[in-house]
C-alpha cells in the first residue's frame, strides 16, 4: 500500500500519581521486504499526510524507518517463501531472509504535541525514485502497536 491510515488509537494519560509518559515507541510488526526498498514516513493526526506533506511537526510529522528491499524473487518457486522453509531442531541456519521483521520509530516529542485522548497514525510510503521521492505500494506490515513508558 503506498498510505496507511489507522484507527484512533488511546494514549494513555497521566494520573495524579503518575508523570506523563517519558518515551513513546510505534512499533511496526510483520514488516514486509520482499519488494523494493522505501522510507515509511509517519504522521500523528494528519490523515491526510502524503508524499508531498513536509516533514515537520506543524504537519504532524514524528519519524521515519527505512526498507531495503529485496526487489522481488529470483529463485526457484517457493524459494523466497519463508514459509514454506523446513527445519528441525537440529537445523543450525539462521532465520530465512525473507522473514518479516519488527521495525520501531520513537514519537515521543510528536505525541507530546497531540491533543486529545486518541491519536491517528498515518504512514507514507517513499521510493527513492531518479527525480527524489516517488509513492510507492510496497508498504506491508501486519499490525502496529503504540507503546508508553513512564
Amino acid at each position: 500500500m503506498e498510505r496507511y491510515v489507522s484507527e484512533p488509537i488511546r494514549v494513555a494519560e497521566a494520573t495524579d500519581d503518575q508523570a506523563p509518559f517519558s518515551r513513546a515507541d510505534l512499533v511496526f510488526y510483520g514488516v514486509d521486504h520482499s519488494g523494493q526498498s522505501y522510507e515509511g514516513r509517519v504522521y500523528l493526526d494528519n490523515p491526510d499526510a502524503g508524499l508531498d506533506t513536509p516533514r515537520d511537526a506543524d504537519h504532524g510529522y514524528a519519524g521515519s524507518f527505512v526498507v531495503f528491499g529485496h526487489g522481488g524473487c529470483y529463485g526457484d518457486p517457493g524459494h523466497c517463501d519463508p514459509g514454506l522453509r523446513t527445519t528441525d531442531e537440529f537445523d543450525l541456519r539462521g532465520p530465512h531472509g525473507l522473514a518479516p521483521f519488527t521495525k520501531t520509530v520513537i514519537v515521543t516529542d510528536a505525541l507530546r504535541r497531540v491533543v486529545g485522548p486518541a491519536v491517528v497514525v498515518s504512514v507514507v510510503a517513499a521510493a527513492p525514485g531518479s527525480r527524489g521521492a516517488e509513492a510507492s505500494d510496497a508498504l506491508k506490515f501486519t499490525h502496529l502497536r503504540l507503546l508508553t513508558y513512564l
